[in-house]
């Protein structure tokens, strides 16, 4: 198959060197060293040249907890808002995401069941390129510690037992990839093994877990934390909580929200430090409904968010998430001083090492990102190719 674009000099994540990536029917079609055999046989052919000049490339970000967009929250979801959903996949596209998880917070069990049902429907009939895929559920709750609950509705949350977790999914386990809880809840440790049998990633989030709570919620199955800072024990010299045990547990990863606000830039420098960039922490984007909208006062379940900035609060102050895309936190990450490759890694690499996708590979869609490190302005800036 003769390809439609050859793309020269390009920096790839993960990768030394420089690169030659060949595009055909959209995908990717040929990946070599620009030094190699390969590549200089694609040289020598009549194909349109992109010459990167040495920026990045990678494929398109991936956000595992967003909670909705464009005004539409995923936990008031229902089956007339099929539309309404492809035009957040749209929206999210156009941002340079790949793919994403809708993630629907503590809420009723009809509430959750409806948008499960919804959500279902539409991964049925979901365009299969050029807009970003919903590659399943990600359920935050309700399964959650009383006192770390942060924004979520107390009178939603629910006893961790395989009971109720069976009340959650209904029908619909198989569309659930994620579920947030806070493990201590679960006296019989059963819930965990459970979970995973049905092919749910376990993550432990808005929880109190000692380190030996979480330790052992580890090594029942649980691979991930929910926004790493927010919603469970500081780190403490000797109390290391929830989030020292995953820290130092190379199976684990941790979501991050880099806002500034949800976790200082400081601390977001000393938790890269301490831990593995390209497997260790992933980026999420934690968006609400307001997403895509202009900052001002929404509503949110039953009550009012404020958005300021990009970062979203209840009356009271309490953080409820932001309205940033995913990749501005990448932008974040290099202006506040991260290498960029590692940046760019945690919203593109990482997320889809926690999930088990592949990375970038010869055979998949080209939904390349261009990433340019502008010296001159000190401005990282994203293109797709």
């Amino acid at each position: 198959m003769k390809a439609d674009l050859l793309i020269q000099n390009a920096q790839i994540v993960g990768r030394e060197g420089l690169y030659q990536v060949a595009i055909a029917a959209g995908k990717i079609h040929q990946m070599s060293a620009t030094n190699s055999v390969d590549a200089t046989q694609l040289r020598a052919t009549d194909i349109p040249i992109l010459d990167l000049q040495k920026d990045w490339l990678s494929l398109g970000g991936i956000d595992l907890q967003i909670n909705g967009g464009l005004g539409l929250a995923f936990p008031d979801l229902a089956a007339t808002d099929l539309p309404r959903l492809k035009q957040i996949c749209d929206f999210l596209w156009q941002q340079g995401v790949d793919g994403f998880l809708p993630t629907i917070v503590t809420t009723s069990v009809d509430k959750i069941q409806r948008s499960l049902a919804t959500i279902a429907q539409f991964m049925t009939i979901q365009d299969p390129v050029n807009t970003a895929q919903i590659l399943g559920v990600h359920l935050e709750g309700p399964f959650l510690n009383y006192q770390k609950r942060g924004a979520h509705p107390e009178q939603y949350l629910l006893p961790l037992t395989i009971e109720n977790i069976k009340r959650i999914l209904g029908n619909y386990s198989q569309i659930v990839k994620l579920i947030t809880l806070a493990p201590e809840l679960d006296s019989s440790k059963t819930t965990i093994p459970y979970l995973r049998e049905q092919n749910i990633i376990v993550s432990l989030g808005h929880s109190q877990a000692t380190v030996t709570e979480a330790q052992e919620a580890f090594q029942q199955g649980a691979s991930m934390v929910t926004h790493a800072f927010n919603a469970m024990p500081s780190l403490h010299h000797r109390q290391p909580g929830l989030l020292g045990a995953a820290i130092v547990n190379p199976n684990v990863y941790c979501g991050l929200i880099a806002d500034g606000n949800h976790v200082c830039p400081t601390i977001i420098e000393i938790i890269l430090k301490a831990s593995n960039y390209e497997q260790g922490i992933f980026l999420v984007s934690d968006a609400l409904s307001p997403m895509g909208l202009v900052d001002g006062v929404y509503p949110w379940d039953r009550r009012q968010i404020t958005v300021t900035k990009g970062t979203a609060r209840l009356e009271d102050g309490t953080l409820s998430g932001t309205t940033l895309p995913l990749l501005v936190g990448v932008e974040n990450l290099v202006k506040w001083g991260c290498d960029v490759e590692k940046a760019i890694a945690m919203a593109t690499k990482s997320p889809r090492q926690a999930i088990a996708l592949p990375d970038i590979a010869v055979g998949q869609q080209a939904n390349l990102l261009r990433w340019h490190w502008d010296e001159t302005k000190q401005k990282l800036v994203v293109l797709k190719v």
